[in-house]
Order: C-alpha cells, then sequence, then structure tokens
C-alpha cells in the first residue's frame, strides 16, 4: 500500500475518534460546543504541519478538561480563549529557547497521577449529565450531589448512556482482523445513542451547535483579575498542555515504524504554541498531543504528517456540512463517552510499576490534589512529593550490624562485631549510626566499613568521637573505607577536593564488548591475545586493586572459605558473579562438563577428589555445590555419543565419567517443553550430586548435616539460576527472600 493511501486511510480514521471526543471535551470543559470543533481543526493543520512529531495528532484533551472548566468558571469563555492564546505564545518562547527536553524532568508517577484524577473529576461531572442533570462547580460538590442525583428519574438519559458504554465496551472485543474494527468504537456507539433517542422522539437534551463555527466570533477579551492570578493561569495552560505534548510525542516515537524520522521535540512545542495561539484567536479550546488519537492514527498505518492534518481538514468539512446531523447527537451519549475515558485514564494498572520503584506515594497525593483541589495544586503537590522522596534517595542509608561468631575450635577471644554503612552518610544519618555503636560493649572488637559516597563534617565528628572513646575504654576499632578515603581525610586534614576517578565501565563484561580510553584498543588488528590480558591487569593494577588491597591483605596468610564450587570450564560462567562473591569465599573447581569421577571409577582421576578432600577435610567446609549451564559442550558431545571428539584422546577418556548422566537420560522421560540438551546438562547436576555421595567419608558429613549439597543450574540466554530441589526432583527459582542473619538492628 502506497504513503499516500495510508495516510488518507489513518486520517479518516482518527477523524472518526475526534469528533466524539472533541464533542464531549468541550461538553465537560463548560466551553461551546463549537470550541471542540474548532481545536480539532487547528490542533489537526497547524501543529501538524509544524509540529516535530509527524504521528502524533494534536486536539483538545481530557487532561486539561478540570484546568479549562475553572478558568471559565473564574474568568469567563473569551477571557479563557485570550489565556489559551498566550500560553501558546509561551510555549513558543520555550519552543525556541530549546528547553523542551527540561519538560521530561517531571516524574510519571505525577504525570500519571494528574491524569487519574483529572479521570475522577471527569467521572463525577459526567455522571450528572449521565442522568440527566448538570454538573456541579468541583469534584466535590459532584461527590456530594450525586446521591441526590440518582433519587431523580431520568430514564431515557441514563439508557442512551449505557447504550453508549455497552457499545464502546463490546465494540473493543470484536476480532482486531474484522472489517469493524477499522471504525473506532466511540463513532457507532454514538451513531446507535442517537438513532434510539431520535427514532424513540425521547426528549433528552440535545448538542447545541452554532450556524457557523465562527458564529458570533469576537477578539479574545483580557481577564480581570489580578495579575499573579493571570499569569498562573497562563503558565499552569502552558506547562501543563506542554507536558501531555511531549510525554505523548515520546510515547508515539517509541513506536513509529520504520522509516519515519524521529521526533523533534523543540519544534514540537514550536507547533504546540503555534496552534494553541491560533486556536486562542479562533475560539476554541487549549490543544496538546492525545494519546488515544495518536494511536489510532499509528494503528490504522498513517506514515507522514499528512494524517493528522487530513484529520483536521475532515473535521472543518463536516462541522460545515453536517451541523444539523451533530446537533442530534445527545449530550448524556458525549457524557457517557467521557465516564468510559475517564476510567480509562483513572486506571490503577500503573501503580504496580511506581510501586516497585516506590513512586506510588506520588501518584496518590497528585491524584487526590487534583480531585480536591484542583489540576495545579495537585500536580504541585506531586511534585513536592516527588522532591521530598529523591531527596530522602540522596541521602539514604543502610547500618548492618552483626556479631561475629568465632569458628568451633577457636580460641577464646574478646567479642567481635562487624558494622557496614553504606549510602550517603550526612547529618541525617547520624543518630541511626549513633545507636548501633552504641550497642556495641565497650571492650569489643570493632571492624566498620564505610562503604559511603559522601561523608559531611557531622558524620565524620560522631565517628570519630565514639571511635577515641571506645578505643579509651579498651576497644579495638579498625575502619576500612571502600570508595573514597573521607574519613581518613578528615582525620589527617587534607580537605582537598579528591580526584574523581571514574569506575571501570561495565567491568564485569567481556574485553570485546567494554568501551576503552587507552590509545590502543581491544580489537585492533595489531593488538596480540597478550597484550589484551596484559591491558586487563593494568586496569586492574589502577581501579580494583587499591579498592581491594585491605581485603587481600587479611587474606594474604589464610584463606577460609566455606563453599566448594564445582563447575564447568566453560568461559561463559564466572561463578564469583552469579554468586555476589569475592575474594577469599569459593573454593572453586572446574572441569569440562562439571564432572565428578564416582568412588572407584574405572578411569580413574584423582583430581576433583583432592580438591573435595581438602575443601573437606582441611578447609572444613559448609557446603558443595554443583554448577550446570545451558548449552555446554560436553554435555553435547555425550548426546552425539562422543564421535566429534574421538580425536582428542584425553577428552574422550574425560567425558566417559559423564555416561552416569547420559544413561540417566535416556531411561528419564523428556518433558515435552524441554530441549533434549537443556534437560540433559539438568540431570548431569543432579547426577554430579549422587556421584559425590559415592565417596564414604564424605556421605557420612552430609548424612549428619555438616555438609550441604546444593545444586545450580545457569541459563546463559537469561542470565537466571536455578537452584535443585531434590523434594520436587526439578530445578527451581532460587527464592527471593534472604535467610535471617544474627544482628543488633
Amino acid at each position: 500500500m502506497s504513503t499516500l493511501r495510508r495516510d488518507l486511510l489513518a486520517s479518516f480514521v482518527v477523524f472518526l475518534v475526534a469528533i466524539p471526543l472533541s464533542l464531549g471535551i468541550a461538553l465537560a470543559s463548560g466551553a461551546p460546543v463549537a470550541a471542540g470543533l474548532i481545536a480539532a481543526v487547528v490542533g489537526g493543520v497547524v501543529a501538524g504541519l509544524i509540529g516535530g512529531s509527524p504521528l502524533q495528532v494534536s486536539g483538545p484533551a481530557a487532561g486539561l478538561t478540570v484546568l479549562v472548566a475553572g478558568l471559565v468558571q473564574t474568568y469567563g469563555w473569551r477571557a479563557t480563549c485570550t489565556i489559551t492564546m498566550l500560553a501558546g505564545l509561551v510555549q513558543i518562547m520555550l519552543g525556541a529557547s530549546r528547553v523542551a527536553r527540561a519538560a521530561l524532568a517531571v516524574s510519571p508517577a505525577v504525570v500519571h497521577g494528574m491524569l487519574a484524577g483529572v479521570g475522577v473529576v471527569i467521572v463525577l461531572a459526567q455522571v450528572h449529565v449521565v442522568l440527566g442533570g448538570s454538573p456541579q462547580q468541583s469534584a466535590v460538590a459532584n461527590l456530594r450531589e450525586l446521591p441526590g442525583q440518582l433519587t431523580r428519574s431520568h430514564t431515557h438519559s441514563a439508557l442512551v448512556a449505557g447504550l453508549t458504554v455497552l457499545v464502546v465496551l463490546g465494540w473493543s472485543r470484536l476480532p482486531k482482523s474484522g472489517a469493524l474494527r477499522l471504525v473506532p468504537g466511540p463513532l457507532p456507539a454514538v451513531a446507535l445513542a442517537t438513532a434510539l433517542a431520535w427514532g424513540l422522539d425521547w426528549r433528552v437534551p440535545r448538542v447545541d451547535l452554532p450556524s457557523s463555527l465562527l458564529d458570533g466570533w469576537s477578539l479574545p477579551v483580557m481577564p480581570q483579575g489580578t495579575a499573579f492570578g493571570i499569569t498562573g493561569a497562563v503558565i499552569s495552560v502552558a506547562l501543563v498542555a506542554a507536558v501531555e505534548s511531549l510525554l505523548c510525542s515520546v510515547a508515539v516515537d517509541r513506536s513509529r515504524p520504520a522509516g519515519v524520522p524521529a521526533a523533534d521535540l523543540d519544534r514540537d512545542l514550536l507547533g504546540q504554541g503555534a496552534a494553541n495561539a491560533v486556536s486562542g484567536v479562533l475560539g476554541g479550546l487549549p490543544i496538546t498531543g492525545v494519546i488515544v488519537r495518536s494511536t489510532a492514527n499509528v494503528e490504522a498505518g498513517g506514515r507522514t504528517r499528512l494524517s493528522p492534518v487530513l484529520h483536521g481538514v475532515w473535521v472543518l468539512v463536516l462541522a460545515l456540512a453536517c451541523g444539523p446531523l451533530i446537533e442530534k447527537v445527545p449530550l448524556a451519549a458525549l457524557a457517557a463517552l467521557l465516564v468510559v475515558l475517564g476510567v480509562r485514564l483513572a486506571d490503577l494498572s500503573r501503580v504496580r510499576a511506581l510501586r516497585h520503584h516506590r513512586e506510588a506515594p506520588a501518584y496518590f497525593v497528585t491524584l487526590g490534589g487534583v480531585v480536591l483541589f484542583g489540576l495545579g495544586e495537585g500536580v504541585l503537590l506531586g511534585i513536592g512529593i516527588m522532591a521530598v522522596l529523591a531527596l530522602r534517595r540522596l541521602t539514604r542509608l543502610t547500618v548492618r550490624t552483626e556479631q561475629l561468631v568465632p569458628a568451633p575450635g577457636d580460641a577464646p577471644a574478646p567479642p567481635r562485631w562487624h558494622v557496614v554503612v553504606e549510602g550517603t552518610f550526612t547529618f541525617l544519618g547520624v543518630p541511626r549510626v549513633a545507636r548501633a555503636l552504641q550497642r556495641i560493649p565497650a571492650d569489643g572488637s570493632v571492624d566498620l566499613d564505610l562503604n559511603v559516597d559522601f561523608m559531611d563534617h557531622a558524620a565524620f565528628d560522631a565517628v570519630h568521637r565514639w571511635r577515641l572513646a571506645h578505643e579509651r575504654q579498651g576497644g579495638r576499632v579498625d575502619i576500612d573505607e571502600v570508595h573514597e578515603a573521607w574519613y581518613e581525610r578528615a582525620v589527617t586534614g587534607d580537605m582537598s577536593q579528591p580526584a574523581k576517578t571514574p569506575p571501570p565501565a561495565r567491568w564485569w563484561a567481556p574485553w570485546s564488548n567494554r568501551r576503552r580510553r587507552s590509545e590502543t584498543e581491544l580489537d585492533a588488528p595489531e593488538t596480540s591475545p597478550a597484550s589484551v590480558l596484559l591491558n586487563g591487569v593494568r586496569e586492574y593494577h589502577g581501579r580494583t586493586a587499591p579498592l581491594v588491597r585491605p581485603i587481600m591483605a587479611e587474606l594474604a596468610m589464610e584463606q577460609k572459605p566455606q563453599h566448594l564450587f564445582i563447575t564447568c570450564v566453560d568461559s561463559r560462567i564466572v561463578p564469583n558473579i552469579i554468586t555476589a562473591s569475592g575474594p577469599g569465599d569459593l573454593f572453586i573447581n572446574r572441569n569440562v562438563g562439571a564432572l565428578v569421577p564416582r568412588h572407584g571409577s574405572r578411569t580413574p582421576d584423582d583430581s576433583v577428589a583432592a580438591t573435595v578432600e581438602y575443601a573437606v577435610n582441611v578447609l572444613d567446609i559448609k557446603t558443595i555445590t554443583v554448577c550446570g549451564h545451558s548449552n555446554c559442550g560436553a554435555m553435547a558431545a555425550l548426546l552425539a555419543g562422543g564421535t566429534e571428539v574421538e580425536h582428542l584422546e584425553g577428552l574422550s577418556r574425560w567425558l566417559k565419567h559423564g555416561n552416569h548422566s547420559l544413561a540417566r537420560f535416556l531411561a528419564e522421560d523428556v518433558p515435552g517443553d524441554e530441549q533434549p540438551l537443556t534437560r540433559l546438562c539438568k540431570i548431569n547436576v543432579m547426577q554430579q550430586l549422587d556421584n559425590l555421595l559415592t565417596y564414604p567419608w564424605l556421605r557420612e558429613r552430609v548424612e549428619s548435616g555438616d555438609i550441604e549439597l546444593v545444586g545450580l543450574y545457569l541459563d546463559l540466554g537469561s542470565a537466571t539460576v536455578e537452584v535443585f530441589d531434590p523434594a520436587g526432583g526439578a530445578f527451581v527459582p532460587v527464592p527471593d527472600e534472604a535467610p535471617q542473619t544474627r544482628s543488633l538492628t
């Protein structure tokens, strides 16, 4: 299909969506019905031609109804048009200043809360129209008057509204591939409701449309009021409309088809400003980018800015040629459309994501503020809550205190405590840290880790005074600073600004994926593999070694790991990454296939057994883990019968230790939803755990509870780890809850 045909079809679909919504939004705003059509025409043509988002459709938006309704009640309709025009000029200045992206600093929690609040206000107001009455001046008044409205009899209006809602909801359930879905639901809903009211001659309030869109037009008048109030109104309309348009533009830009240019947000703000200026002069509602119409445009196949422009032309043609037909539309049908739209705006499904990021309070405060006080007040309350949450995050501090229990058989020693302070350590966190430190006995030995990105003087003073007092009473304090030496610099008096050494970019990523700042790129043809390795060592010396040196100094003479980790030699498995462990935590054995030769095997190999013996009898480890992984080459060779590695004598002999895994695989029923190689990789982990139990001395330790066996499986594609559940005989996700530790807090 050619681009022109796509745009023509899309423009007509958007036009069908825009007509009923424009009329309903004008009705909800307390403006003349024609103002909604004027805004739709101007938004389509002016914003479509000038704006920076080719597929975005602009027009009157439900998100501005509360603000516009308040302005109409305060200043009158003609003065509101002046405010719209001035708001457009403000938007033009903002666009020319190239500050459009600054509007995106407004948290989505506030924006979604604002839209949800607007949805609640729309529903509370339009329910009165649905029941044949008139909305009150505020959401609270609408809620207060609702019981009385329900007691009055307005059967015909309620039936018209009910039919409209049923058709809209039913239309959305039609098959997406059907021809009927090309027609947007609001149009047949309003058409059927209008036909019902007209055919049965029901006397219900209907649209009152002037004979011409510009009938009775006059120049906008200046609002009567204080300069502060008028300025606030202009800025409110400009900013709210700008933020909503920019967010809509970003959303549309994410779903734009291939070949469509990316949105220019500054130009888009210029286009919205020009459209609002023209709409205000002509007597239209404020204009913003509208996500409903824009989404319809994309889904209908729009490819260029011709589609939104033509939609405005079709609205103009209909308004000029079909005025008498529009006047037969019942107001209850338009109100019902707005009720559905309001419910969708108040959709609480977004709260789940906001709760995950702990931003739900801003959402609900904004929603409540919009409903109780007004749009501007609600948004300001939401922004205030987000500022408080951001300040709290910036000053977030975590304090963990635990008593280190000596290992069995160790000589008696004074009690030892480990305290970790993480985050931003300012005067706000001093009470929490001081409370934790004061709980430590006077003669205790304390390892204090300061993992902080900032420490102010109050924090330093509190820690330093406690340290001096604790040491005077016979205790010992050892302070380690993981990042910058804030405490050490304060003690020595060197308060110069520390040089910021940027951390290595994605230190855990492969060499080939990391961007180096050195003169020699790792993937350059002249770089040898040895040079790559030495570059890594140099990076370690420059960035990592200074951080781990205190830890390595403690471990230099002795290691005390509690975990033996047996895994494959596959280069894609990094045990310390998938277990979030560091030096001294894991005693690691790696071999092809993560195999453990059985006790008394006919193919002798003592390398794994030697590792297990040393770990159990010398290091006194508590856990032995066997970790397999997806797409294991050793398991693939077993499945192929070893033919691929016949020329590798040593490897062929070694893989014979995997024959028990292969036999177990062949004896079991393979689930239909799991690939054979995946199933064998998991079975191999189970078999190696069984192989460990063939060593009598180890089996005794396991059965007595001294040692625990753990099976892990790493899926390389999703980078997720599963743990073997012996009771269920299957691998399951690792539980989210962390085990409890003995602590003072």
